[in-house]
């Protein structure tokens, strides 16, 4: 009887040590299986193991985060200023929007600029008229100081009255085109482009005299 039980427990060692060498085997080709069907970096080099995801992106992520010195970051701001303000006067040259200085953008601006510029203002004279009147009044001649007195009275009235009829004209033409539109200090920004000449105004007439805007 012990001879028989001796025997049955080597029987059981023997198939419970066969079946785990069985699932080990089966165990060790599923997981052949399962990294073979695991996509390869196509950076990693041959023969390497395949890098982790997190350890491949942190060389990415530590040159993204790499401080500037003050002396890069200085430079590169100069360097923004720059480019900034050419783009600023090719936009005040051709009229660009996108790179037009905050107080000549938007189409209500725009309209503004191309109004004024489409008609006479008396005010555009105003410099050289100041100088031919200042010029008189110097000449010790009682009739020319007179005369200059005069045109100076003159030239001031009839800036005062063009200016007012523009004005007024664009306010009523602004409100009936750009209802939904900010139009605060449009006005006053059109009437001071009427002081300058119109071959020296900024943003560049884009229409002639007489055209419609």
């Amino acid at each position: 009887m012990a001879l028989w039980s001796m025997h049955d427990h080597h029987v059981l060692l023997a198939l419970v040590f066969r079946s785990r060498s069985k699932d080990d085997k089966a165990q060790a080709a599923q997981a052949k299986v399962t990294m073979s069907k695991q996509p390869r970096d196509p950076q990693a080099p041959k023969g390497r193991p395949t890098p982790k995801r997190s350890e491949a992106q942190s060389p990415r992520r530590s040159v993204a985060n790499t401080k500037m010195s003050s002396k890069e970051a200085r430079t590169r701001s100069r360097d923004d200023r720059r480019t900034a303000m050419q783009r600023q006067r090719e936009a005040l040259a051709n009229g660009d929007e996108r790179y037009l200085p905050a107080r000549d953008k938007g189409p209500v601006r725009k309209f503004a600029r191309d109004f004024v510029d489409s008609r006479f203002a008396i005010a555009e004279y105003f410099l050289p008229m100041a100088v031919v009147i200042l010029v008189l009044s110097m000449i010790r001649v009682g009739s020319l100081q007179n005369i200059a007195l005069l045109l100076w009275l003159f030239v001031i009235v009839a800036i005062v009255v063009d200016s007012a009829v523009t004005g007024f004209r664009l306010k009523k033409i602004l409100a009936e085109k750009f209802p939904n539109e900010r139009r605060k200090g449009a006005v006053a920004y059109a009437l001071m482009r009427t002081l300058q000449m119109k071959r020296l105004r900024l943003p560049k007439p884009q229409v002639k005299r007489g055209e419609r805007p």
